[in-house]
């Protein structure tokens, strides 16, 4: 009597011990995104390779210094497709759409500049400028950018395709325009800055609704 007492003795103890174990494990687990959680990386549409394969291709070990009179960027300077300098100051008075793009993108990027594409003849030789700014500079010089810019019938003075270095953009992504880019990535949004050079809201280009949003502030700005 008293043996099977200890056996079920044990057995309750092993079955408290078990059960204390995996609820250790459960809450030092990390937690991974639940079933209606969207997970965003970089655009690849089925069947096609991905555009980095190599973790190092994007890797950046160097440190990055911010200007000693500007530690956090309000402004930006980038290189048109044309050569000339583009500056932030130069867009102030007027409204401007800010998207991130590269030339080689296979699906999304084409899609996206369609989009702006739309825009452009919704409003041309109106009050407002769309600057394309690319995530792959080493690769999109002007050259480049001026043939790719031709594909879509870019007006030269209304929609702008702009580079630079690779680093500056990041910064000018994350601290301007609050968008995280990095080579070959880069969201699916419009960024809507009033003339103040102020960011009046960002907009989805894949959702009709939120198009149709974008071009009636553009409206009300002009």
């Amino acid at each position: 009597m008293r043996t099977a007492s200890n056996i079920a003795a044990i057995l309750f103890v092993g079955i408290i011990l078990g059960l204390v174990g995996r609820t250790l494990r459960q809450r030092s687990a990390p937690a991974g995104p639940g079933p209606e959680e969207v997970v965003y990386t970089a655009e690849v549409a089925p069947g096609e390779e991905p555009r980095v394969t190599d973790s190092s291709e994007i890797a950046n070990d160097e440190v990055v210094h911010p200007p000693e009179d500007e530690a956090w960027l309000s402004r930006f300077e980038l290189t048109e497709r044309s050569g000339e300098l583009v500056k932030s100051e130069d867009l102030l008075g007027q409204p401007y759409v800010v998207s991130f793009f590269f030339t080689t993108c296979p699906s999304v990027c084409p899609q996206q500049n369609q989009k702006l594409k739309e825009l452009q003849e919704r409003f041309r030789g109106e009050g407002v400028k769309f600057l394309a700014i690319s995530v792959d500079p080493e690769r999109d010089t002007p050259e480049v950018l001026r043939q790719y810019a031709a594909r879509f019938g870019a007006d030269k003075d209304q929609w702008l395709f702009l580079t630079g270095d690779l680093t500056y953009i990041r910064r000018i992504g994350a601290e301007i325009f609050q968008q995280p880019i990095d080579k070959g990535f880069h969201t699916e949004k419009f960024v809507l800055v009033d003339p103040k050079g102020k960011i009046e809201g960002f907009y989805s280009w894949p959702e009709s609704r939120q198009m149709d949003k974008l071009e009636s502030a553009i409206s009300e700005m002009l």
